[in-house]
């Protein structure tokens, strides 16, 4: 990525309260509990180690060890207005993240493919755990449902052209944030658009 592209990212990101990965924020992010830990501050709001150790699953000494780890890079900070000299809370320092540098990616390929699981496994968590609560939900969210998969034959390219189109309509909706939902409209809830680009080179090309 040339500097004057990286320059322009950031400044971008730094517009949308995103954080653009370094190699130092790849290696810290490449943790399935980091990964889980900075999406639930980010969700939630400010929490405390023992709470999130909870909602994980975890010990409180674990869940703070990985705070601190995160704080180090730069995606949670002490939230001093709330802490005291019993309990620390922390709070997300930003509501998203880009991971955009193919160059980084081909310098920490260890990181970056830990750090991409952890992502998977997020994002497959959160399909168990939508479906698992479907059937209780009203008719109108069970109708704004969706899950589907539409195969398409791209070069790379029009693959990179077809995510730009997707990003572009998505951020002209409303962005969900801890304090979002006392300004949003009445009957508006909590969505997670997940979009991912699959590319399958090779598959199918000679298949009857």
């Amino acid at each position: 990525m040339g500097d004057e592209v990286a320059k322009e990212l950031a400044e971008r990101a730094a517009t949308q309260d995103a954080v653009l990965l370094d190699a130092k924020g790849l290696r810290a992010l490449a943790h399935p509990l980091r990964v889980r830990l900075v999406g639930l501050l980010r969700k939630h709001g400010a929490s405390t180690a023992t709470r999130l150790a909870e909602r994980l699953d975890i010990n409180s000494g674990s869940a703070s060890y990985h705070l601190r780890r995160l704080a180090d890079a730069g995606f949670v900070a002490e939230d001093t207005e709330r802490g005291n000299a019993r309990e620390r809370w922390w709070r997300a320092v930003h509501q998203s993240t880009w991971f955009e540098s193919r160059e980084l990616a081909r310098q920490e390929p260890e990181a970056t493919m830990a750090y991409l699981q952890s992502v998977a496994a997020a994002q497959t968590t959160q399909a168990q755990r939508t479906l698992a609560e479907l059937p209780t939900m009203s008719r109108e969210w069970q109708d704004a449902f969706d899950m589907s998969q539409l195969p398409l034959r791209l070069t790379p390219q029009e693959a990179a052209e077809l995510g730009r189109e997707l990003r572009e309509v998505l951020a002209r909706y409303r962005r969900d944030g801890p304090d979002v939902a006392k300004t949003a409209p009445a009957g508006a809830e909590r969505i997670v658009s997940i979009v991912q680009m699959l590319p399958e080179p090779g598959e199918g090309a000679d298949t009857p």
